[in-house]
């Protein structure tokens, strides 16, 4: 069992990395959002751009969240079987997210079902939503800490097709999906498609897929080729920022897949707006840590 000592000390560390985490975004975005304007020949794009930076700036200089829509709080946990502090994690991130909710401060957003009431600190049924993956013999744990925004990947959808459908099918969902939901966040978007067996395993692999570092690749050759050509195609759309006519729909394409069936052929979309709130961080047994997603940063 995990001291109390020791948990504490992993609450506060994460209440001050959500702090940081709705306030700043990760190094690749931030980067990517950057190159983007510099390609924008609308001078209405390049305003939107540096109204973007110009939020960010401020989300800064004032410690504010860059969003007014803080989401609900996503944890995505990679950690190693032999990792010692399993057994308090759960607790302790549903503590970390009540503090974080006044401490930052983090809009109010989780309502219970059934009782129909907003339970004030973005805790209740099953909430903050944390989703495992254990990696046999490793003595780490890796944190993705997602704020998951009601317009952006809140609104993904997942569906079915038959194999006589082929695999136009999948082409055709994802620009029908990013036509209609994309424009309620706010490009340019990250698109995460998931190709799976059914309707769950496509939807979580679709949420892994706008987890992902921008610049990574599906490891297949037609899978990273895919992700190419619907970016390709998807910034043909002529929607820019704020859903205004520009050159980027998306920032990128993100693609992850697992066997199918050979009755079925399943498609999971969700996308990410351009205030995409990933940050990712290591701890060690001794509860010392690393943050991954944005270099330099200290808690």
């Amino acid at each position: 069992m995990t001291d109390n000592k020791t948990k504490e000390q992993f609450i506060e560390i994460m209440e001050k990395f959500m702090a940081m985490s709705c306030k700043r975004l990760p190094d690749d975005v931030y980067e990517k959002l950057k190159a983007l304007r510099e390609t924008e020949d609308d001078p209405i794009q390049k305003v939107l751009y540096d109204a973007y930076f110009t939020n960010l700036k401020k989300a800064e200089e004032l410690d504010r969240p860059c969003c007014q829509d803080t989401g609900l709080l996503h944890f995505y946990i990679t950690v190693g079987s032999e990792f010692k502090h399993m057994d308090m994690v759960e607790d302790a991130l549903r503590e970390a997210t009540h503090r974080a909710t006044y401490s930052v401060p983090l809009r109010q957003n989780t309502v219970n079902y059934f009782e129909e009431r907003n339970t004030e600190d973005n805790t209740g049924e099953r909430m903050p939503w944390i989703h495992w993956d254990i990696e046999p013999g490793g003595d780490e744990m890796e944190i993705i800490c997602y704020f998951a925004g009601g317009g952006c990947c809140l609104p993904g959808r997942s569906q079915v097709f038959k194999p006589s459908d082929g695999y136009a099918a999948i082409v055709k969902y994802v620009f029908d999906t990013v036509s209609d939901l994309g424009i309620n966040a706010c490009p340019p978007l990250i698109v995460g498609v998931g190709l799976g067996h059914n309707m769950e395993n496509a939807a979580m692999l679709s949420k892994k897929a706008y987890l992902r570092p921008l610049g990574t690749h599906h490891p297949h050759p037609k899978g990273a080729k895919l992700e190419e050509d619907l970016l390709e195609g998807l910034n043909k759309l002529g929607i820019g920022a704020q859903g205004l006519r520009g050159k980027h729909a998306a920032m990128e394409v993100h693609i992850e897949s697992s066997a199918r069936h050979t009755a079925t052929i399943a498609v999971g979309v969700n996308v990410a707006c351009y205030a995409h709130r990933r940050s990712v961080i290591r701890f060690k047994n001794d509860m010392s840590y690393e943050i991954l997603s944005h270099k330099g940063v200290t808690l």
